[in-house]
């Protein structure tokens, strides 16, 4: 499946926002950006897509003065343009709204707005003046945020708002969004839709850098793919889908919508019973209230929630990485509470595997080879039996061979240190390790962050493989699809707090979205 790259182009809007010819981007060996041609119409939301590495951020870090292109051309509504860092573009009309938000968080917004464009030594004038605008500019695009707020106090949605008003204050023609829903519960995306397409209806040309192909679909006009460094086809959106697009991206048919079936639900092999996790002031802020549900064999059980709502402690409190304030885990009898906590190993030795969300921070050693990662945490295992490392290592490397293999890692090296693998094979090592263990109860947080779509396809097709032969897995995900894809029942959390648990066959994006803010 390949379309030309100038198919989907017309002269009804020309000259460009955005042409850029040419473009050449070596890292090393790694030529990252390969002969790269764009165009793209003034007052567009125009999307671009790829897997991970294709070359997506190298791309607008280019365009945004980040880096600067070792060959080729860059032309902003005809006129030709040559920056060497990200005050330049700025200067030029583009603005960029990072996946990280780059705000003060002490500040308030106005602060964090003017900062660095302050406009004069009289800085009582220029903050009237910068107020005047930004009121301007906020009725305009339906941009409404409080601005003597300090930005701590807002929720992530209102910040990236801030972040936006940011670049339109620098008087930015061309805005550029990477990965702009990932914190977003799906109400707030919804919203932020709506103020993109004011923003487009006054002109503003929109670069959107997603992964989200239902997200690509419904806002954009048209769509770059890239694939290993080069734009392999330019799209109309209307004229195209979710699974041609995926395609396009992997270079084989990619099953997108993944169609959930019923499991077949065993015994309770998870108790959980008032657990409670304190903060640093002890009582006063609580991260976890006290929570109460039951796991089944057979079944997933999907955690939804904006990321900071408690998702990440309760995973690592029944992982045994850290111990409960309060209440109690039951994992097949055995009781675990503050008086008597147990360790990862305990854990471990109950049959539960787990995936972590932050793999640097706790699922690989990155100096370590592939072959002695797909190891950690099973070393009493392997040295035991036939797979003794002590006496054959050589049998462990043969081990990790076959499982590069099962879960596609690049390159299939046993030998090559876990630090030179990309992010996404990293997660495959651990996924590969923790999931080979035939455990009876798996623990995973975000097992596809930073993994190529073909990966996630195979990823959920483990996971739901693994269920289905008796597996109790705990899934938690800031991706709403993904818990809609695979959980069978789904448990809600703001603020710490269980908003719901709610039966797959009955769950609705919007109703999950208002359980996610908060919203009984």
């Amino acid at each position: 499946m390949t379309q030309n790259p100038s198919s989907a182009k017309s002269n009804t809007k020309l000259p460009f926002a955005i042409s850029m010819s040419g473009i050449n981007k070596h890292f090393g060996l790694v030529h990252a950006n390969r002969n790269i041609d764009l165009d793209i119409y003034r007052g567009d939301i125009h999307g671009i897509v790829g897997e991970n590495g294709a070359g997506k951020s190298t791309l607008v870090s280019i365009l945004y003065g980040f880096y600067t292109a070792d060959s080729g051309t860059i032309s902003l509504n005809g006129t030709s343009h040559h920056y060497n860092s990200t005050a330049d573009a700025i200067a030029a009309g583009i603005g960029m709204v990072h996946q990280h938000f780059m705000l003060v968080p002490n500040f308030s917004v106005l602060e964090n707005i003017v900062l660095g464009h302050e406009g004069g030594v009289n800085l009582t004038t220029s903050m009237t003046k910068a107020r005047q605008m930004l009121e301007d500019l906020s009725q305009r695009f339906g941009l409404n945020v409080d601005l003597d707020a300090k930005v701590a106090d807002l929720p992530v949605s209102l910040q990236q708002r801030v972040e936006i008003l940011k670049a339109l204050f620098r008087n930015a023609s061309i805005l550029i969004l990477d990965e702009p829903t990932g914190v977003l519960t799906p109400q707030e995306t919804d919203q932020l839709f709506v103020i993109l397409r004011i923003l487009k209806d006054q002109g503003v040309t929109i670069l959107l850098i997603t992964h989200k192909l239902r997200e690509i679909m419904a806002v954009t006009d048209r769509i770059s793919v890239m694939r290993d460094g080069a734009i392999v086809a330019h799209l109309n959106t209307a004229e195209t889908c979710a699974e041609d697009i995926a395609h396009l991206m992997v270079g084989r048919p990619v099953l997108v919508e993944k169609q959930w079936h019923q499991c077949d639900r065993g015994e309770a092999v998870v108790k959980v019973s008032d657990l409670s996790l304190n903060g640093s002031d002890n009582e006063a802020n609580p991260i976890l209230s006290p929570l109460d549900f039951e796991v089944h064999a057979g079944e997933i059980f999907g955690i939804a929630g904006v990321a900071g709502n408690g998702q990440s402690e309760l995973l690592e409190l029944l992982a045994g990485i850290i111990p409960p304030s309060g209440g109690s885990i039951d994992y097949h009898g055995q009781r675990i509470d503050a008086k008597t906590p147990a360790s990862p190993l305990d854990i471990k030795s109950l049959g539960v595997a787990h995936v972590p969300e932050d793999r640097h921070a706790s699922g690989i050693i990155l100096p370590f080879s592939a072959a002695e990662n797909t190891i950690l945490g099973y070393e009493d295992a392997a040295t035991s039996g036939r797979w003794n490392m002590f006496t054959s290592p050589a049998l462990i490397h043969e081990r990790c061979s076959g499982l590069m293999q099962d879960f596609d890692v690049r390159p299939p090296n046993p030998h090559l240190k876990s630090s030179l693998f990309s992010g996404g094979n990293q997660q495959k090592l651990v996924l590969a390790r923790e999931m080979s263990a035939r455990p009876s109860i798996l623990l995973v947080g975000q097992p596809t962050r930073g993994v190529d779509i073909g990966a996630i396809e195979f990823i959920h097709h483990q996971l739901i493989a693994m269920r289905d032969a008796g597996c109790a897995i705990i899934l938690v995900s800031v991706e709403l699809d993904e818990i809609m894809s695979l959980s069978d029942r789904i448990m809600v959390m703001n603020n710490g707090k269980k908003m719901g648990i709610l039966n797959r066959d009955e769950a609705e994006v919007k109703h999950i979205g208002l359980l996610m803010a908060g919203v009984k």
